[in-house]
């Protein structure tokens, strides 16, 4: 769609309709494509690890305790156990 764009075969505001986003959005996307090529329309946190994400050890640690300890407990009941335990 915002390759027609570009070869003025379709106009920002129709674009944006057929997206169903804002025809500012479609002329900052349009200006990434133009920066990064096609790879600028992808978002940028794409492939980096979430913010919320727990350490490799401390995940570890938190899986043994649940399958030793909590196998048999919902994800509701074994994160109220984990959180008395002070793991989390």
């Amino acid at each position: 769609m915002l390759q027609e764009v570009k070869q003025r075969h379709l106009t920002q505001v129709e674009a944006a309709r057929r997206l169903k986003v804002t025809d500012r959005h479609v002329r900052r996307m349009l200006i990434r494509i133009g920066e990064r090529g096609d790879g600028g329309i992808v978002h940028q946190l794409r492939g980096r690890p979430s913010n919320r994400k727990l350490a490799a050890g401390w995940e570890q640690k938190i899986l043994a305790r649940v399958r030793h300890r909590y196998a048999d407990f919902g994800p509701t009941l074994a994160a109220e156990h984990l959180a008395k335990d002070g793991l989390l």
